[in-house]
This record gives structure tokens, sequence and C-alpha cells, in this order.
């Protein structure tokens, strides 16, 4: 059998690249972070899978996003008598063949210091930014005034027109004005 598994970090991305073309029997599709191998449907692939079956995956990020997790996965996979091929890198990869072992690790390894690559320069410019006084979390920025908030629906103020006054989103007065059954 041949077992397709897509991942993107989050619901709002999409997976139709992946594996576009390429006949599978089964597809498991994960909507989540790839940093561990804590993923619905990652393990309902790894519990699925049977001797002789195919572990087809578009490119090694998606199926791990550091090298331990990434050879623990492939040993997983081929202890289970099962082939793992990557479609982006043109690597097919079971237990014989030792050279796809050191083409992995090192892969990899590149994909692991890639992450890390990205959260250094995310920290860099989330410091930045603060320097600059443009980056406000929920933890940094000031606290919603939901009296302020009632008091101006109260007096008529159109949700819009309110959530501007305050500086927060139209669903947050709303959300306040539901949960406090102001009568408008």
């Amino acid at each position: 059998m041949r077992l397709g598994y897509k991942r993107v970090s989050t619901i709002e991305q999409n997976t139709a690249r992946q594996l576009d073309g390429i006949e599978v029997d089964k597809v498991y599709e994960d909507k989540c972070s790839g940093s561990n191998t804590d993923r619905p449907q990652l393990q309902g692939l790894l519990d699925s899978m049977r001797e002789g079956d195919t572990v087809i995956v578009h490119d090694i990020s998606r199926l791990a996003r550091n090298l331990t997790d990434l050879l623990q996965l492939i040993e997983l996979i081929n202890s289970r008598g099962c082939e793992l091929k990557f479609i982006k890198e043109a690597i097919t990869y079971n237990r014989d063949d030792k050279n796809q072992k050191l083409m992995l690790s090192i892969m990899g390894a590149v994909a692991t210091f890639e992450r890390d690559m990205i959260r250094e320069r995310q920290a860099e410019g989330i410091a930045i930014a603060k320097l600059n006084g443009v980056y406000f979390n929920r933890k940094q920025s000031k606290a919603i005034d939901k009296s302020g908030i009632i008091r101006a629906l109260e007096d008529g103020l159109s949700v819009r027109k309110t959530a501007s006054k305050f500086s927060v989103a139209p669903s947050t007065v709303s959300r306040i004005k539901k949960a406090e059954l102001v009568l408008i």
C-alpha cells in the first residue's frame, strides 16, 4: 500500500502542492507544527502502516523539522518493513542503503539549522520592533476597558465606532456586548 503524508504548520495553509500528481492509496494530513512528532495524522499513519508499505512524503521538512525526530521516524518506518520516499529530494530510503542514511542526515541537519535560523531572525525582528515601539503582544498591551466599551455601547455608539475608539477589534466589542447582555 502507498501511504501519503502531508503537513502544513497552520490551518490557513494549503497542502494542495504536496504529493500533487503522486498516486497514493491513502493520505494522512496534519495542519500543525512539525517541531515534534506528536501529530494525530502522523501517529495514524505510523499505526496503520504494514510490512511492504511505502510511505511517501513531499519533502523532509514535512515529516520532521529536526534531525533527531527525522532519524527516529525513519528507523521506526524501516523497522516495520516499510520504505520511505521523499519526492522533492528524490530519495527512497530503506534499511539496506547506507548512502541514503548519510544523505538524509545531512539534509535533516540542514533543515534543523534552517529552522533555528528562522527562529533567530524572528527573535531579532521582534526585538527591533519592540525597540521602535511597533510590536505589542497581548501580555504587554494595555488591558481592555470593558466598562468603557459597555458605556459607549449604552450611549448608542456603534460596534465599529466603539472598537475604533478603544483600539480593539469589532469582534472584541461584540463579545463584550454579548457577554454583558447589553441591550441597545
